[in-house]
């Protein structure tokens, strides 16, 4: 029997499930939220210090954006998920080789991701909506950002697998920190030092630098159950094999949104404008915090998911997927009121402009329309990924996405105008939550029937 290291976190296995879900979660939703209040301040300082064209320069480099984390995530979330399964098998040696394959493939990734973004920089900006009057904007606060993305990558990829290892508190306690460091930053380097939009990026890089650092000492620390051991650069070809297949899921989902965003920055620039994408920028800035706090439930259910699968207690399973799936859909009917009922004031957060803050209100009212659903499609698609069922996550991830979004943002658009684009979410949130409830009930009646301790090959896991 594998001798279980002291800072093991067993209670997943025998806690009861609300209080874990209480313990995860809430240091991953007050992350989240904090992630989500990182970006909102850039867009705000960016909005009122700037101007509205800054504001739609920053919208354009979004596609990019989620193109970086999406190969953050490949690697991520997908390490996450193995160190949660591992875990409960008491596999700790595995661990700590998983923990060296999120710094080696993120180095490398990052390395790629970066050169090949900088040297085609500007076809890639005009490509994703920028025009002569966003793209100086555009391209000077990507450029920096993406001299930061190591950083980034390893940031986040190692804070998740803190929190997957037993320290949520810490992995939220240090989200938090990078929030105020990049909170004090942004003003003084934007008004104080008079540097713009570049401000706010050279803010966002050094925040996430300190946070690297702390991190980075935190798995150092060869007491702990999962830590950093000789070899730390060298990759693991099956542990990268099976942790790049886990995490495909989120990673098509966010290339996924790049896609999508790189195809409303076209169309509203073709109906709308320059404004038409500030608009949405504003607009996704706003739903995305509450997106955020979805995605810290899902990061919650997570380690309790993965660990209780491991060792095959599926009732436990269960009963963790209902708790975070009503939380959730709590959190997006929330921001459905807010978009039906006070759209102007929450976007007059971001900008004094009549024109932007019109178009921008009016968007966000039939945005907010289909919110309701979004929570339960979103723990389902993580539910999946949590279990090692890649497939399933990625059919849910995509479907959503280029299923259901892009072709209604193609023919909406040809009879509604703008009003179209803002519409064709609400038609693909309603569709990806029926297809989500059809494929969670077929896993679930598979549960029912293999009962805990049951052997997890006839359910499609790839763990």
């Amino acid at each position: 029997m594998a001798e279980i290291p002291s800072a093991a976190p067993t209670d997943l296995g025998t806690e009861n499930v609300g209080k874990l879900l209480k313990k995860y979660a809430l240091p991953a939703i007050i992350a989240m939220t904090a992630s989500s209040l990182y970006n909102m301040i850039d867009s705000i300082y960016i909005g009122q210090g700037v101007g509205p064209m800054a504001i739609s320069g920053l919208a354009v480099t979004f596609p990019l954006m989620n193109l970086s984390t999406a190969f953050g995530t490949l690697v991520g979330a997908g390490a996450a998920t193995i160190l949660s399964v591992f875990l409960g098998r008491k596999k700790y040696s595995a661990c700590n080789k998983v923990l060296s394959n999120v710094v080696s493939l993120n180095i490398i990734i990052g390395v790629l991701f970066m050169v090949a973004s900088l040297i085609f920089i500007d076809p890639i900006l005009y490509f994703f909506g920028a025009s002569e009057n966003t793209l100086p904007y555009a391209k000077e606060y990507i450029t920096i950002i993406l001299y930061g993305n190591i950083i980034t990558h390893l940031y986040f990829g190692l804070n998740a697998a803190m929190r997957s290892t037993g320290d949520p508190k810490k992995a939220m306690g240090l989200t938090i920190f990078t929030v105020i460091i990049n909170a004090i930053l942004d003003p003084i380097f934007i008004f104080t030092f008079d540097m713009g939009i570049a401000g706010a990026a050279w803010a966002t890089v050094l925040s996430q630098l300190i946070s690297l650092v702390i991190v980075m000492l935190h798995f150092s620390n060869h007491e702990r159950a999962v830590h950093f051991k000789k070899g730390i650069l060298r990759l693991n070809l099956k542990i990268a094999k099976e942790s790049l297949t886990i995490g495909a899921g989120p990673f098509l989902m966010n290339a996924a949104a790049c896609l999508v965003t790189l195809f409303i920055n076209q169309q509203f620039r073709q109906y709308s404008g320059d404004l038409g994408i500030g608009a949405y920028g504003i607009c996704n800035r706003i739903i995305f915090m509450f997106i955020m706090i979805c995605m810290g439930l899902n990061m919650g259910m997570q380690p309790i998911a993965g660990y209780n699968y491991g060792a095959r207690q599926y009732s436990r399973v269960k009963a963790v997927f209902w708790m975070t799936a009503k939380m959730a859909s709590v959190v997006t009917f929330i921001c459905f009121a807010i978009a039906l009922f006070i759209p102007k004031v929450a976007t007059g957060i971001f900008t004094h402009d009549e024109e932007l803050l019109g178009m921008a209100s009016h968007g966000l009212r039939l945005l907010g329309l289909g919110l309701p659903t979004v929570g339960f499609q979103m723990i389902t698609t993580n539910f999946f990924q949590s279990l090692g069922m890649v497939r399933k996550s990625v059919i849910l991830s995509l479907s959503r996405q280029i299923l259901f979004l892009l072709p209604a943002l193609y023919l909406m658009p040809l009879w509604l105008g703008d009003t179209g684009i803002w519409l064709s979410y609400p038609i693909s949130d309603v569709l990806s939550f029926l297809l989500s409830a059809i494929m969670l009930r077929s896993l679930f009646r598979k549960f029912t029937k293999l009962k805990d301790g049951g052997d997890p090959s006839v359910l499609g896991s790839s763990l």
